[in-house]
């Protein structure tokens, strides 16, 4: 907004001296330009129509009401970047966590090590945030080589508030099972190329087929959740970065 603001003062002032027929003479000294009358409220009404936009826009990512995309809209680059780098996004990660360890100590377990908790890893357990930050928070289209360097490097944080509920589910006796779609090149041959809620489904029925009864599962992204073989109760954490079919 302030380069708009910049370039518009700067268009004005070019074109007063590049007149053809500019004589100092004919304007006052010194010379002052003004913005037009309601301009700074017309910039603000600009600045929350866009947030409105991208609050709608990030609301329908997460209760998946958008069509699948690759990237983030351009206009919301600055919006996800506040919120990813801000106290919305950690609260956020607080409220699904909590929620979901309040579920997690009603369940009355069976005891007979058979009550299973499924957790996603990237953006659910670990953040690779610092890696988002370097690629515009999702303004960038996906490489799966880049990141891949990123993962091979092993410098993903751990995610606090689900790293608490990860340790809670196993103090109250859950069976826990990491599954993640990262690495397909590392998947069995029969596995590869599968979209990752089909991928998931097929892993969960394993677990089932296993005699374990999926309560909890976490995950960033709905093609964790979804799909068959569903977990009793489940818990979708913030991630307006990127989205995985």
């Amino acid at each position: 907004m302030l380069f708009l603001k910049v370039f518009l003062i700067f268009s004005l002032f070019s074109s007063v001296l590049c007149h053809d027929s500019f004589n100092s003479h004919i304007l006052p000294r010194p010379l002052i330009i003004q913005y037009p009358e309601g301009i700074e409220t017309q910039f603000e009404k600009f600045d929350e129509e866009v947030e409105s936009q991208c609050t709608s826009w990030r609301f329908a990512v997460e209760t998946n009401n958008l069509s699948p995309w690759k990237t983030i809209p351009e206009e919301c680059a600055g919006y996800v970047k506040d919120y990813m780098m801000g106290r919305g996004y950690k609260l956020d990660l607080e409220r699904v966590s909590n929620e979901a360890g309040v579920f997690a100590k009603s369940v009355e377990l069976s005891g007979d090590g058979k009550d299973a908790w499924v957790f996603d890893v990237d953006e659910t357990l670990l953040s690779n945030l610092p890696y988002y930050i370097e690629h515009g928070y999702g303004l960038e289209i996906f490489d799966p080589v880049e990141f891949e360097k990123w993962v091979q490097k092993g410098m993903a944080p751990a995610i606090g508030p689900s790293l608490k509920l990860y340790e809670k589910v196993l103090e109250l006796g859950f069976k826990v099972f990491l599954l993640t779609g990262r690495g397909e090149k590392l998947r069995d041959s029969e596995d590869q190329g599968k979209l990752a809620t089909v991928f998931k489904s097929e892993k969960r029925s394993k677990i089932v087929e296993e005699g374990y009864r999926i309560l909890g599962n976490s995950g960033d992204q709905w093609s964790d959740l979804l799909g068959s073989f569903p977990s009793s109760r489940s818990f979708k954490l913030p991630n307006p970065m990127y989205y995985i079919p």
